[in-house]
């Protein structure tokens, strides 16, 4: 399989994956989205997830449906996701919330190893290089 094969691939999974995550946000796994919701957000937990969960499914179909020249800026604005929803993973770690299974301290500080992980297939799957 070629290289562009594969990259497109990364990037039709990415988005995938943050259209159903978005789609939990508003449905099935709302109530575990809000455990990762820092006591500091100036709005309430349950409208943070749900914003939350329509940004993921925006991003998520503009990861799919973007074409050849946008598709790195979408990338960098889903690695920038990324990364302004990290002080929800650190908050959860550091205030011991249970979710997603995450109901250890070594499973949620491993959780936070992902995030850069997002970051970067967000990067590599859209860099037209």
């Amino acid at each position: 399989m070629n290289h562009s094969k594969i990259k497109k691939i990364a990037k039709y999974t990415l988005g995938g994956i943050l259209i159903t995550a978005g789609i939990g946000h508003l449905t099935f796994a709302r109530k575990e989205f809000q455990a990762q919701v820092p006591d500091w957000t100036p709005l309430k937990k349950d409208d943070t997830v749900v914003y939350s969960g329509l940004v993921e499914i925006a991003l998520g179909t503009s990861l799919i449906i973007s074409e050849k020249h946008a598709e790195t800026k979408v990338g960098k604005i889903a690695a920038g996701f990324f990364a302004a929803v990290f002080p929800g993973n650190i908050s959860q770690y550091l205030n011991r919330k249970d979710a997603f299974g995450l109901d250890s301290d070594n499973k949620r500080l491993a959780r936070l190893f992902m995030q850069p992980l997002l970051m970067a297939w967000a990067i590599k799957a859209t860099d037209n290089k």
